[in-house]
C-alpha cells in the first residue's frame, strides 16, 4: 500500500471506529460526504469569482485547490470503506480510463469518443429558411 492509501485505510478506519452506526449506514453517509465537500468546491469558487454579492472576493483560487483535494480525499475514504482492496480497485478504474484515451500511441479516436454516438453539427439537416 502507497504512502496515499495508507493515510486514506487510517483515516478510513478512524472513522469506522468511531462510528456506532452499522457499516451500511456508514458507508451511506460517506458517500453523502463526497456531496458536501463538492458544495464546498462551488462555494469556494464562487468566492474566488467574487459571484456572491454579500461576500464579494471570500476566498481564492487556491482554497479551491484544497476544497477540490478534499472531494477527493473523501472519495478515496469511502472507497476504501466500501472496499478494503480500494487501491486496487483505482488502479483498474485508472487503467480503464487510460485505455480508452485515443492520444495513447497505437489508439484512435473512433468509437472511443463519448460523442461519437452524435452527428456531427455539419450533417444535421438544416431547419427550412422562415419566408
Amino acid at each position: 500500500m502507497t504512502d496515499t492509501w495508507q493515510t486514506i485505510a487510517d483515516l478510513a478506519n478512524l472513522l469506522d471506529d468511531h462510528s456506532t452506526l452499522p457499516r451500511e449506514q456508514q458507508v451511506l453517509f460517506q458517500l453523502l460526504k463526497i456531496q458536501e465537500e463538492a458544495g464546498e468546491v462551488a462555494e469556494a469558487a464562487i468566492g474566488a469569482a467574487g459571484q456572491n454579492p454579500r461576500k464579494g472576493r471570500s476566498h481564492t483560487w487556491q482554497d479551491v485547490e484544497s476544497e477540490v483535494c478534499d472531494v477527493i480525499v473523501t472519495g478515496m475514504v469511502a472507497l476504501m470503506r466500501m472496499n478494503p482492496d480500494a487501491e486496487a480497485v483505482f488502479a483498474q478504474h485508472m487503467q480503464r480510463i487510460a485505455d480508452r484515451d485515443p492520444s495513447r500511441p497505437g489508439r484512435t479516436a473512433a468509437g472511443h469518443s463519448p460523442h461519437a454516438r452524435f452527428a456531427p453539427l455539419s450533417s444535421a439537416p438544416s431547419a427550412p429558411e422562415p419566408t
